[in-house]
């Protein structure tokens, strides 16, 4: 069964990308500028397929360095100890920690993965023409973006370098190569998801529109 709802395109309206108020467009082909925030009006953001497959590629292949170069090297007593941040959960796990190291594991492991695959499956499904399920797929869309936000490396940084130096007193800690690579990550996968046009998921529904984008 299809979504049987009437898009903002059909009933002749263009979105702001800046407040999101629908506006007339002032011509088919050059919609013009919104008449609250000044913002320039476009019925699709150019390339944002092709921009958002480029950033989504891009995060998959900071995760695998991510995740297996040392996000810490801890120093005790002169010696020097990697950690990667599944070591590192796996380390505040045994140590007592369990509630932190799940903060750390789901904030930095799953979540990041999670967001790859939400953003790759509405690129297929844009790509494909997929009509069904559209309310679904923008309400994935708006998850996406909603963690985006809240997506502060230095939190979580913060969180798992302070439990080290508590759980180890006698402990230093410094950086590893793999922060580098984890806020590659959630800065692409944020990039990606704003890039995103989540109006491609009506087009299907529309093919005027979809010409237009």
């Amino acid at each position: 069964m299809t979504d049987t709802v009437q898009t903002a395109s059909q009933a002749g309206l263009v979105s702001c990308e800046a407040c999101h108020l629908l506006a007339r467009p002032a011509t088919p082909e050059h919609p013009g500028f919104c008449r609250r925030c000044g913002e320039e009006l476009e019925w699709r953001r150019p390339r944002a397929i092709e921009n958002t497959w480029a950033l989504v590629i891009a995060a998959a292949i900071c995760y695998i360095p991510a995740n297996a170069l040392p996000i810490f090297v801890s120093i005790q007593l002169g010696e020097e100890e990697p950690d990667t941040i599944l070591s590192g959960v796996l380390f505040l796990y045994t140590s007592g920690s369990w509630p932190l190291a799940l903060i750390v594991l789901i904030a930095s492991v799953l979540i990041p993965l999670g967001k790859l695959f939400a953003l790759g499956y509405l690129l297929v499904t844009v790509q494909r023409g997929q009509i069904k399920s559209g309310r679904q797929r923008t309400r994935l869309y708006r998850i996406v973006e909603f963690i985006g936000r809240w997506s502060m490396l230095d939190v979580f940084v913060a969180t798992f370098t302070v439990a080290l130096i508590q759980l180890q007193p006698l402990m230093s800690v410094e950086p590893g190569l793999g922060v580098l690579f984890f806020a590659a990550v959630v800065v692409l996968t944020m990039l990606a998801a704003e890039s995103f046009d989540p109006r491609l998921i009506w087009d299907p529904s529309n093919p005027t529109q979809a010409r237009h984008g």
